[in-house]
């Protein structure tokens, strides 16, 4: 039998919507916590095959989703091209920065990725072997304007100014960057489908802060270009893409792309999304992150509301962004049991 995910991805519309949930592998887990203690630090352990596919596989072992993704972090195809790239405890992520034209210059070629990605690439050809038959494999990258608003200010920031600033100031340098990452990007989850990832999605947690037409040149340019590459080497995988927080934006971002699937955010209600995305494509979302911490009644009420407003169509039962590092492990649980009773 086709697995649930696919089948969503596909078009077909399910009485239980697949469920998966972004970063389910991380720090609300006792099991992640210890396995990444043994491992040394973040990066040791997204470096490290045998590591990154146990914290893959432990929410599948603990919770039954129909799809597990892969264990890594979006800034490493930047450390791939060149980047200096380091994590702060208790704060995230820091990279060197590419505030230049020269500095664009300078990244390595894209066909120097794989050396330092190919530990990568092992995780997912262990967890295609390792996961159970019936649960669908995820891989992922981040979109080019998400990688590129860290690249330029060596962290993650709230307005992503860096990024806006370097646009603004020289079009044509940051547009190279952009396509510098595309290609990466295209590379890297081909690679990865290669190893046997059956899905891939392509993470724009900062779209929301493009407007007009820098929406159009840097969150749905790259996404298509991308897109269309995939498909072209790799028939039949099909692609979710995130543009977080896009709001009307996300209406047409399938066909603008060629996504199969449009991952939304908590802004927008579910009905909202019957409404405008649905009907042309297969979604994904949305509950808060929240009701993973708070759980309670609430969190029943919710999970089942979204489960009927979405019903009509295809549906992949998702959170609207990454779950929390302080959720209760319970409430991922009780989310699950009220999906799939609504």
């Amino acid at each position: 039998m086709t697995k649930l995910l696919l089948r969503a991805l596909r078009g077909e519309t399910l009485h239980t919507p697949p469920i998966w949930m972004m970063r389910q592998a991380g720090r609300y887990l006792p099991e992640y916590r210890a396995t990444r203690a043994q491992a040394g630090d973040f990066l040791s352990l997204c470096y490290n095959p045998e590591l990154a596919a146990e914290v893959t596989l432990q929410p599948i072992r603990r919770f039954g989703f129909d799809a597990a993704i892969l264990f890594a972090d979006i800034l490493l195809v930047p450390q791939a091209l060149g980047a200096d790239l380091w994590f702060v405890t208790g704060e995230g992520p820091r990279l060197s920065t590419i505030t230049s034209a020269e500095q664009v210059a300078q990244l390595k070629p894209v066909d120097e990725i794989h050396e330092r990605l190919n530990p990568i690439y092992e995780t997912v050809r262990i967890l295609s072997r390792e996961l159970p038959k019936e649960t669908a494999l995820i891989g992922f990258a981040g979109a080019p304007w998400t990688v590129a608003t860290y690249m330029v200010a060596g962290r993650g920031t709230k307005d992503q100014g860096p990024a806006h600033a370097f646009k603004d100031a020289d079009r044509v340098a940051f547009s190279a960057l952009i396509d510098r990452i595309t290609d990466a990007t295209v590379e890297y989850l081909s690679r990865q489908i290669d190893a046997g990832a059956e899905v891939v999605k392509l993470f724009d947690s900062w779209a929301g802060s493009l407007k007009g037409r820098d929406f159009d040149d840097f969150a749905v340019t790259p996404a298509k270009r991308i897109i269309a590459a995939l498909k072209e080497r790799h028939p039949g995988v099909p692609v979710i893409a995130f543009p977080r927080e896009a709001g009307d934006r996300y209406v047409g971002f399938a066909a603008a792309t060629g996504a199969d699937c449009v991952a939304t955010d908590n802004s927008v209600s579910a009905e909202w999304v019957a409404a405008n995305v649905q009907p042309e494509i297969c979604v994904q979302g949305n509950m808060a992150p929240q009701h993973m911490v708070t759980g309670g009644p609430e969190l029943v009420a919710e999970a089942q509301r979204i489960t009927r407003a979405l019903r009509n169509g295809p549906h992949v039962f998702n959170l609207g962004h990454g779950i929390t590092p302080d959720a209760d492990p319970n409430n991922v649980a009780r989310m699950i049991d009220a999906v799939r009773s609504a």
